[in-house]
């Protein structure tokens, strides 16, 4: 089953990476898009995605308004993903 919210994520992490000017910055918001929609299709548990919104709060510091939304509204996805996910 493909978690949609997963999907959404990675596809507001891309919009992330389009407004980002820095090419390392660009390249680590594609890396957290293509690792969010690789989960979509299985079923992370809290302590991954976790980590992946650790990752996503530190390459949105300091990257102005554009990526810092596009960052929150993948935050959102996720956040409506581990809703879904027993546990913590």
């Amino acid at each position: 089953m493909t978690h949609e919210s997963l999907v959404r994520a990675a596809e507001s992490i891309r919009a992330a990476a389009d407004a980002a000017t820095g090419e390392r910055i660009v390249g680590r918001l594609h890396e957290q898009a293509d690792a969010i929609e690789g989960l979509a299709d299985r079923n992370p548990d809290h302590g991954r995605m976790a980590r992946h919104e650790s990752k996503l709060h530190d390459l949105a510091d300091g990257e102005g308004a554009a990526v810092a939304d596009n960052v929150n509204e993948a935050l959102s996805h996720i956040h409506a993903y581990r809703e879904t996910v027993e546990g913590v």
